[in-house]
């Protein structure tokens, strides 16, 4: 399977080349063209057959689809183009073992990996993101998107990112979220209110863009109808 990311960081889109046997799980609503012998189906997606409804559930307090679409090709092989509802780029990461990325940031991934959502508990409840985060287990690569450009951190201590920044991060990593200031006025008034503060060693992937800060710039400039 070869995944070619096309048009970034703007407006990205991946290009996937498959041969006959290979299967890819994409979100609901990504695909944006395929080749004329690739076969779709639509299922509440789960690695092993089993557990699916639970795990399809689970992916909406996450923030995807309860359904997920498997495409394959044929004997000959065949393409597939996915894309995402935001404007953005694209970023593929082969993983072995497990990958944990906020909700609305996955777009794709082998077959070869469980797609499930993961509690992040209470330290997540006032964050402003969501409490349930997409993770990815198992071997193969995928596919996660972001707002505006996405760019890796290497965490060799404590690193700290604003949470509507965060698109992925390696399990090898702990969090947890406090203000983003000294006090709570500088925190609020200051702007950047609660942040995520990653503590260990491993990968932070962030996005240049913050999808909630740019609905609340753009809202006032909204006419009704």
């Amino acid at each position: 399977m070869n995944i070619e990311l096309l048009h970034r960081p703007a407006n990205a889109v991946a290009k996937i080349t498959m041969s006959s046997g290979e299967k890819i799980i994409s979100e609901a609503g990504a695909m944006i063209a395929m080749s004329e012998d690739m076969s779709v189906v639509t299922s509440k997606y789960a690695k092993g057959g089993s557990g699916g409804f639970l795990k399809g559930i689970k992916r909406l307090f996450a923030g995807e689809n309860f359904f997920m679409n498997r495409f394959s090709p044929g004997p000959n092989g065949g393409e597939l183009y996915l894309g995402t509802s935001s404007m953005g780029d694209l970023m593929t990461r082969k993983i072995d073992g497990e990958f944990i990325v906020q909700g609305g940031s996955f777009v794709a991934c082998e077959d070869t990996i469980d797609v499930d959502a993961s509690w992040q508990g209470f330290k997540s409840l006032f964050s402003g993101e969501s409490t349930f985060w997409v993770k990815l287990s198992g071997t193969g690569q995928v596919i996660v998107n972001s707002f505006g450009a996405i760019y890796e951190v290497d965490v060799n201590d404590t690193y700290t990112v604003d949470t509507g920044h965060i698109v992925a991060f390696e399990e090898t990593l702990d969090f947890s979220v406090r203000k983003a200031g000294g006090s709570w006025i500088s925190a609020i008034f200051g702007g950047e209110g609660l942040v995520c503060e990653f503590n260990g060693k491993g990968k932070v992937y962030c996005q240049s863009h913050n999808q909630n800060n740019f609905g609340y710039s753009l809202a006032p400039m909204l006419k009704e109808v």
